[in-house]
This record gives C-alpha cells, structure tokens and sequence, in this order.
C-alpha cells in the first residue's frame, strides 16, 4: 500500500478566502493510503517547500500530492522538493484548486470547498497507481538556424555565432536588413538606423560562425528538438542542414491601404514608409498630415500596431525641422512608456498640431488645383476643419507576412487569426513555441519596436544556445507507448498524432505503433484514437484516469440524497 501525502495551499487569501482549507486538509486524512494531510500558508515558499521535504523524510512518504495554484508554474518547485527528500519526481501529483476552484467559485464558498475535496480525492486515487519514471536523453546537434535577415534575425545570428554555435542565416530577400533599410533614424534618440543595421551586418558577416544564404526559403523539415534536418532552397538549388534549433524571425509587412484616404489616386497620399523613403532621399516633406489607424483598430483588424504613434510623432518632428508643418489626425495617440510620453509632449510644445477623429466620421483627402487636400471633423472642437498638404502620411498596421502559413505549417507552430506566430505563453514563455527547440522573436510574432525587437532576438538566442551548449536534451517521461499485444497496427495513432511521433515498424515478425520519444509531446491524441486501448501515456494511464473518475463518482454518489 502505497504511503501518501497530502499537502493543501491556502496561497495568502487566493484559495483560503473562498475554500476552507482546513476542511480540505481533514478530508483527505480519511482518504485510503493517505498518511499525513497538512496545510500550509504559502506552500511555494521556502518555508513551505522545507516543511513539505520534511514531512516526506518523517512519515517515509513515497506518494506526494499538493493541492495549490497552477501546475504550469510550479510543478517543477514541488517535482524537486521530492527529489530533495529521495522520492521520484514522477510520484507528484499536483491538483489545482486556486484556478480551478476559489477563483472560479469565488461567490460560492461552500460549493467550492466541495468541489476542492472531490479533486483532491481524484488526485489521491491516481497518486496511488503512479509509477516511478526515468527521463530519456538525446543528442543535439551543436548548431542552429535562423529564418529571416531582418533587425532580429541579424540580432539574434549574431548573438548565437559570438558564443560559438554555428549559425545558418537564411533570407528570402536579395539583401539583409528587412524594413530597417527603409528607416532614417530611430526615436526616441534619433539614431542612424543605417549604422545599426550596417553594424549587425558587419558583425555577422565577420563571424566564422554565421553563415548567410541570400535568396533562400525552408522548404521542408524533419526532426525534433536537438535533431533538425532543413531543406533549403537557395535560389533554386536544394540544400539540406542539419541544425539542433531554430529560431523566427520572418518579420511583418506594412499594410498597404489600396483604395482608402486616396492611396494610389491621390497624388502625395503615402503611407509611413513611403515617406521614410522620401526623408531618406533627402526630400523635402513640406507641409505634412499623418492620419492614424488606417485599416487598424477597425473591424476585421482590431489590433492597435503599437508602433504607428511613435513613428509618426518622430516624423512630424523631422518635418518640422525641415520647415514644414505637422498635423497628425488620430483617434488615440498611443505613445507608451516615459519616453514616449515625453516626445508626444516635446511635439506639442514644438507646434505640432492633434486632431481627433471617430471611425464613425473619418477624414476625407481629396485632391485639387494647388496639391492635396484633407477634411476633418475636429471631436474636440466639434467642427469640421479644412487642411492643405503637399503629403498625406497614412499610418497603416504591421500585417503578418504572406508566407507565415506556409512557415507555420513547416514547423508545425501555430499563428493567431491575423497570421502573427503565437508563442507558448504571452508572459512564461514569451520567446518560445510549444513545439520544443524551436523560438521566435520580433515582429513575426507581434508589432514591436526595435529595441523590444533586439531584446526579443538576444532572449531568443539565449532559449536557443540552452540546448546546444549542454550537448542533450531531457526527456519529459510523459510520452506516450504501444502496448504490442494490444496493437493491431490500424495507423489511427500515425493519422492523428500532430508532432509525426508515432511510425508502423516490423516487431517480431509483427507490425506495430513505435513512439518516438524524443519526438513525442505526451498530448494524448493517440490514446484517444487507439480503439484497442494500446496506447498509453505515461502518467495518464487509462488506469490511472479510470481511478480518478471512479473516486468522483463515488463521493458525489455519497453525497446524493
């Protein structure tokens, strides 16, 4: 009989508050193979931690359940505490019973602590039939690729070849660089965005590490974390490498807006980067109104670019150097961060003109005899306003790239509704995917300016480098196996699994499902499709999931009337 402890968080007042903890401690002392139920204020906490390694050392604990927050970020704290105390890692079961019950319940204090006491009990009941595990571990393959030759992907190539990895560039374009070629300065401190880009080039082409491969697309890929093999096609030759991970950073698009405030009809209407081109030239802008949000913040594209504001306060700046004047029509000016916030008030102060505008009554740019025209309803002085302009700067949004599907699909990494790649976690994981080995940074995986996009490709480079400076990679013992003796071979497990983890081999003169482990991500799909129960998941047995329902339907039967 296994010897079980429970151990129940109150998390300050975030379960305490809605769920009594001390009930629930109480419950799970009458569970079967339970030894020692407690509770603790902070269980996370050092003390807690301590407390709980403890206990496990005192009463020969060989089964541990925590009943607290969520799993996604603290499993690992609780998996080590019983490593400390001599227990295999795999022998933990966490319940959740802050997301799952106090904040969700949060009105219903009674029904909550209910509901927390059922949960426990189903984590006891599996607690009971797990088995000890031991994690696998594979080589990796010390060198890494990076697809797109923009600010990140130069950013992040170099960053990986100065720590000695070899580095694969891979651009689709003739030249390196992306859309910073096309920018004058960067704000807030109106530096060369020339001598940026032309320092990362310098530094990545100086590298002995990184190697470039100029009009280039991935057009295959096979493999798994620390193993990849790509295939190039560079300009029109396949070429094959293998690398150990890779990173995106394909970069975004500026949305051209055909058809709307005059663009492409209008003479003069040009969208924001059109005009940095013109500055870059040397132009003179002249008179200049930028109007913001154009096909942003409207339905069918609700995101705010993020970026749009900032670039026009710092080119409404530059026309007013260049002797012109500066209107910006916006419907919020969106210049986040202290330093932002004090160029919005430098270009007020300097003369440059706001004016505010609803979707329900947008501006109007015409053409006439002596240049462009552009009438606008002022919402704060409630009147309509005429303004002449030698240019209409359109601030239009950063739009995925045309081929991030085609990327996506290669990878097998997922993208949100407007084509933008999704990382694992916004804020746990913010430069990583859930495919393992694979990491993003900059404006493929959402707008941002450059120097969040720098910072973005150095986190990148660094989740990267992890796994090839260590040599290996851990396997996660909650893979998926097939049970020869059950296995018919019918392929259910092949056709559904989303990672390519699973392949029909010859076994004793028998066809068989065969996992790949390193490969395999422990979701479950070809569990649920084997109709002959031979596959398993390790740590979530059919076994294991039975005695957890059996254990709720049990106490709701004892609590029917």
């Amino acid at each position: 009989m296994p010897r079980i402890g429970v151990f129940i968080c109150h998390c300050g007042h975030n379960i305490a508050s809605t769920v009594s903890v001390e009930e629930v401690a109480k419950f799970a002392a009458t569970l079967p193979g339970v030894v020692i139920a407690d509770h603790n204020l902070y269980s996370c906490s050092e003390e807690g931690l301590n407390s709980i390694r403890k206990s496990i050392e005192q009463n020969k604990l060989d089964r541990v359940v925590v009943a607290a927050c969520t799993p996604r970020t603290h499993e690992p704290l609780f998996r080590s505490v019983c490593e400390q105390a001599g227990v295999n890692k795999y022998l933990f079961e966490f319940v959740n019973i802050r997301e799952h019950c106090s904040w969700i319940h949060a009105k219903e204090p009674s029904s909550a602590t209910e509901k927390a006491k059922r949960l426990v009990a189903m984590g006891v009941s599996k607690a009971a039939l797990l088995e000890p595990q031991t994690e696998g571990e594979s080589n990796v393959i010390p060198a890494a690729l990076v697809i797109g030759g923009g600010l990140a992907g130069l950013r992040a190539t170099a960053s990986l070849a100065a720590q000695g990895i070899e580095t694969h560039l891979i651009e689709k374009e003739p030249r390196l660089g992306g859309l910073l070629n096309d920018i004058t300065t960067l704000a807030p401190y109106s530096e060369s965005a020339d001598t940026l880009l032309q320092e990362l080039v310098d530094e990545v082409r100086g590298s002995k590490r990184a190697h470039i491969h100029l009009n280039s697309k991935l057009r295959g890929l096979t493999g798994f974390v620390g193993n990849f093999k790509a295939t190039l096609d560079e300009a029109g030759k396949k070429k094959e490498i293998e690398i150990g991970a890779i990173i995106v950073a394909t970069g975004a698009n500026e949305l051209q807006p055909e058809g709307e405030y005059g663009y492409g009809s209008v003479p003069g209407v040009v969208t924001q980067l059109e005009f940095e081109r013109t500055l870059k030239r040397g132009e003179k802008p002249g008179d200049t109104v930028f109007i913001q949000c154009v096909g942003s913040r409207q339905p069918g594209r609700e995101y705010c670019s993020r970026i749009c504001c900032n670039t026009s306060l710092k080119n409404a700046l530059k026309v007013l150097e260049a002797g012109g004047t500066a209107t910006i029509i916006h419907r919020d000016i969106m210049s986040y961060g202290t330093v932002w916030e004090e160029m919005y008030r430098k270009a007020s102060e300097k003369g440059v003109r706001f004016i505010r505008y609803t979707l329900n009554d947008i501006p109007h740019v015409r053409s006439h005899a002596s240049g462009t025209a552009v009438d606008v309803f002022d919402e704060t002085l409630g009147e309509r306003i005429h303004l002449d302009a030698n240019r209409v700067v359109l601030a239009t949004p950063l739009i995925s790239q045309k081929d991030s599907a085609e990327v996506g699909k290669l990878l097998k990494v997922p993208r949100d509704k407007h084509g933008f790649f999704l990382e694992a976690h916004v804020k746990l994981r913010p430069v990583e995917f859930a495919t393992d080995g694979v990491f993003i940074c900059g404006t493929a995986r959402w707008p941002s300016s450059v120097r969040e996009t720098l910072s973005q490709a150095l986190g990148a480079a660094a989740k990267a480098a992890i796994p090839i400076k260590r040599g290996k990679v851990v396997i996660e013992s909650i893979t998926a196996w097939a049970d020869p003796d059950k296995c018919a071979a019918c392929g259910n497990c092949v056709a559904s699994c989303p990672y390519e983890a699973i392949e029909i081999l010859e076994q004793d003169g028998k066809r068989v499902a065969k996992v790949n482990e390193t490969q395999c991500k422990g979701c479950g799909t070809c569990v649920a499709a084997c109709p002959n129960d031979a596959m398993q998941q390790r740590g979530f047995t059919t076994r294991q999931l039975s005695a957890m329902i059996d254990s709720l339907v049990k106490h709701a039967l004892e609590e029917s009337p």
